[in-house]
């Protein structure tokens, strides 16, 4: 099945050799080389994933990601940053501003095609989901996306939602970070961040906890991992 993926970047080399390797892998690809041309075709074209660089004059990455997840309609849309920006600080940024996945510069092809393929399939899956999960007083709603507990009902971005659904499917098992990036990204072993899996959890909390630092639903046992418990 093909998909529509946009590419952002203002370097037109880099634009066109992501364009070339997606388009070999089966999909169709958009170029957009500026943050306000890339919102434009999205909300015209709604594509199945968009490719984002950071640095950009005008109107960067990261503000393009938080624009995409403010509107109805593109806020479901997969993000995945590549960045010649490689600090832990930048990625948790990206992350924060409701990236998906983030891969610094220079990077492998090979590894751009296996995380797109992650993406792409894991938002089939979150489309093809019906009804409601629920742990306790936690509900996730997958034709919304909406996680409802007794306080609050908020909206998960994809990844978020993925992460829910995943622990919410196994309540009281304790998943490691590096088995959260194999059973949810679907990354293969060794491949990604831990830090993809921790600040997600940061988000997840904030949206849903009534006190972040003391989590009640999504809770982390040192040394072994992350566990939702009934509540």
């Amino acid at each position: 099945m093909a998909f529509t993926i946009l590419v952002v970047d203002d370097d037109v080399d880099v634009a066109e050799t992501v364009a070339r390797t997606l388009q070999r892998a089966g999909h169709e690809t958009i170029v957009a080389y500026r943050g306000l041309q890339a919102l434009e075709i999205a909300r015209e074209q709604h594509p199945d994933l968009v490719v984002l660089d950071i640095r950009m004059p005008g109107l960067n990455g990261i503000d393009v990601c938080r624009q995409l997840r403010d509107t109805p309609g593109l806020s479901r849309i997969p993000v995945l940053f590549l960045s010649a920006k490689s600090e832990v600080a930048d990625r948790l940024e990206g992350f924060e501003a409701g990236a998906d996945d983030y891969i610094t510069k220079p990077f492998d092809l090979r590894e751009l095609e296996l995380r797109v393929k992650a993406l792409l399939r894991r938002a089939r899956q979150g489309e093809a989901s019906a009804g409601q999960v629920r742990v306790g007083s936690l509900v996730l709603d997958t034709t919304t996306f909406e996680l409802r507990t007794p306080e609050r009902s908020v909206l998960l971005t994809p990844v978020e939602y993925d992460l829910m659904l995943f622990l919410m499917h196994h309540p009281g098992q304790v998943f490691s970070a590096p088995l959260l990036l194999q059973e949810v990204w679907g990354y293969p072993l060794g491949m990604g961040t831990t830090d993809l899996v921790r600040v997600h959890v940061k988000n997840i909390r904030e949206k849903i906890e009534p006190d972040p630092k003391h989590p009640r639903y999504l809770r982390n046992i040192p040394r072994r991992g992350y566990v939702i418990y009934e509540s």
